[in-house]
Order: C-alpha cells, then structure tokens, then sequence
C-alpha cells in the first residue's frame, strides 16, 4: 500500500535534486559574464586597453543571442538536452581558456563570443529542463530559484575573482572561470537525465501553434522588459546616486544592495506564488513597489539604502511567476523551439534598452531620465503580463465550453 506514495516521494525528491544539480551549474553562468569586470583595471593597466575595449568585451557577451537563440531551439530537434547543455559548457571553458592565453584584444573577442555562444544554449535548455521536470507542480518555485544562480554566481565572481587578480594575475580569472564550466559541462553529461514522464527521445517540434505564437510573445515581452528595466536600473542609478551627492563607491555599493537582496526573494517568492496560488497579485504587487520605490528615490536620495532593498526584494519576487509562463505558453514537444523564440525577443530587448537609456542621459543632460525610462520598462511588463493572463484565461474558457476541458498547455 505505501510503494505509490514512497515513489512520488523518491521521484519528488529528485525533481529537486535535479533542481539543485542545475542551479550550481548555472551559477557558471554569472561567474563567467563577471570576469571582464573583475579584471578591467588589469586590462586596462597591463594590456592598455581602453575602458570602450573593456566595455565592447563586457557586451559581447549577450550578443550572440541575437542571431543563435532561435537556431538553438531548432537544434533541439536533433540532440538531446544533456547533450546541447554539456556542448554549451565546454564551448564557454573553450571560450575562458582563449581569454587566459590572449595578450591582446583580438583573441579576448573572439574568447568572449565563444562565452557569449556557450550562454545562449545553456540558458534556453537550463530552462527548458526546469520547465520539464516541474511543469505544473511548484514551477513558479522552481524557476525562481534557477534564475537566482545568475546573481549568485555574480556574487561569489566579485568576491572570489578580485582575490584571484590580485594574487595570481588577471589570466587565473579566466582559469578559474574555464575549470568551473568544464565542471558544469561534464557533472551535467554524468548525471542529468530527463523525467520518466518526458523521455529524452521525444521527438521536439518545429514551430508553435497560433495561440502558442502569441503567449510566447507576450511571456517574452514581461521578462525582457521586467529584466531591461532593471538592468537600465543597475547601469544609471550610480550616477543619479552620484548627482544626488554621494560618492561614487557608495553610490556603487548601495545599487549593488539590490541584487543581493534578489537572491534571497527570488527563491522565496516563487516558494510563496506556488504555496499561495496568487502569483498574478504577487507580480502587480511587485511591480507596484518597485515602481514606488523609483519615484521615492528620486524625491529622496538619503533613504538611497532601505529604497534599494525594497527596489532588490520586490524586483526578484516575481522572477518565478514570470518565468513560469513559459509552462503556459507552449506544449513539452514545441518546449525546445518555443525556448528560442522566448529568448531571442529577450536578448533583443536586453540588447536596446541599455544603448537607448545612455542617449536619453546623452541629449537630456539628467541623470534621472534613464530611470523613468526604467519604470516604463516595468509598465510594459506588467501590461504584457496581464494580457498573457487574459488570452490564457481566454483559452481556458474556449476550450472547456468546446471540449469540456482545459487545453493542453
């Protein structure tokens, strides 16, 4: 009588097993993009490179999502997960390796486009596999705590990277970055494997639905936009910091106190939405603080502090709620394909919205400008969010009048 209950319990414990495995592996993720960061004064010092050079490689990284994020869902078609994942991995321990031997800018680029490649596939099939292992139970849960491995491994970056630099050259930076991804790719090929219910073998489709079309659009527009604004956030905010009289490293250090504070609420958050049920209100909650929290800081500077906590906790909150669209959005044999659609708008929309912040400070001469861009980033995510709820909700109802039950997704 106990052997069904003790299985759900086993298979229950490896879906977070798998969870845990995936989170570590990503957080290579956020310690492979650090890198230029941590070294940019070597660079700068040793090689001559100029602060443009520094920021051109800095941004490479996200560049080749542009072009190899739809393909990458094509691929899906041809290999298994596992397979793209551990590739993507050893693809950036290649790309790290050539950075630690360049002496100049030509081989960081082409070292950091292999990076940037790597990123794409590893982020669309890390998601994927999360979204098959946890679709439609605790996914909201789940995918906030995956996306909190890219601040996290941010984090442990610019404590662990800075220490390296100073003590064994900037090369052990990319060293250190190229074993990390090596690790992630081979414990990924050694152990994942898919959930019984969706076999590694199963045939991926090529293309979406009409309606698949439209909820992948739209789950795309709120997490770029959610994402973009907070990047635009974490990019002008220092400086409007600086214009209202702090110093240049506190104004830095008390931005940055927004991405810790993400760490801990994405993860929590999530945890709350699937316990809950109500992670619609949760999201417009978010977004209605953090929309607050920008205009208090702008009125007053001197609570700089408790307003970036308060920015960072209701800014990682909805992380999960928001990714957890994708689990509407498309069915498990279109995941693939539908991954790269998703992922294309959202490095397009990355990609802009940083280039378009810095012209308006450019012509406006106001370091709050960028801001308010920021917060009409979040107004377009919170509008796309709620016309995903409404056609879901649209679909649902069309489908149970016509065939008596919800559509699949």
């Amino acid at each position: 009588m106990n052997t069904l209950p003790a299985a759900e319990t086993s298979a229950g414990a490896l879906r977070w097993w798998i969870l845990a495995m995936l989170f570590a592996c990503r957080a290579a993720l956020g310690f492979q993009f650090q890198t230029l960061g941590s070294v940019s004064e070597s660079l700068v010092t040793g090689l001559g490179f100029s602060y443009a050079q520094v920021g051109t490689l800095i941004g490479l990284f996200m560049l080749p999502g542009l072009v190899l994020a739809l393909p990458a869902g094509y691929l899906g078609r041809l290999l298994a997960d596992r397979t793209l994942v551990s590739l993507a991995f050893f693809c950036m321990a290649g790309g790290a390796a050539l950075a630690a031997l360049a002496q100049g800018f030509g081989l960081l680029t082409l070292g950091r486009i292999a990076c940037g490649a790597g990123f794409v596939f590893s982020t669309i099939y890390l998601t994927k596999m999360t979204a098959d292992w946890f679709s439609g139970r605790e996914l909201a849960t789940a995918m906030g705590i995956l996306v909190m491995s890219w601040p996290f491994g941010i984090a442990i970056a610019q404590v662990g990277q800075t220490w390296l630099d100073l003590h064994y050259g900037w090369q052990s930076v990319f060293v250190a970055a190229a074993l990390y991804s090596a690790f992630a790719g081979a414990a990924l090929w050694l152990l994942y494997r898919p959930p019984a219910a969706l076999p590694e073998a199963l045939a991926q489709q090529v293309g979406l639905q009409r309606h698949e079309w439209w909820l992948t659009l739209l789950a795309a527009l709120c997490w770029g936009l959610y994402n973009a604004g907070y990047i635009v956030y974490l990019s002008f905010a220092p400086r409007a910091l600086v214009a209202g009289g702090l110093g240049a490293t506190q104004a830095a250090a008390v931005i940055s106190l927004a991405s810790w504070a993400m760490i801990v609420s994405g993860a929590l958050g999530g945890r709350v939405a699937d316990r809950s049920g109500r992670g619609t209100p949760m999201f417009f909650l978010c977004c209605a603080v953090g929309l607050a929290s920008l205009l208090l800081l702008q009125q007053h500077v001197a609570w700089a502090v408790p307003l970036s906590v308060l920015f960072g906790l209701a800014g990682g909150a909805p992380a999960g709620v928001i990714m957890a669209l994708t689990g509407d959005a498309m069915a498990p044999r279109r995941r693939a394909f539908g991954m790269g659609v998703f992922f294309s708008i959202y490095f397009l929309l990355l990609s802009a919205a940083p280039p378009v912040a810095g012209w308006l400070h450019d012509t406006s001469g106001d370091p709050w400008v960028p801001l308010r861009l920021a917060m009409l980033l979040f107004l377009g995510a919170a509008l796309a969010f709620g016309a995903f709820k409404l056609l879901r909700r649209g679909l649902v109802a069309t489908a149970i009048r016509t065939n008596g039950a919800r559509p699949a997704p």
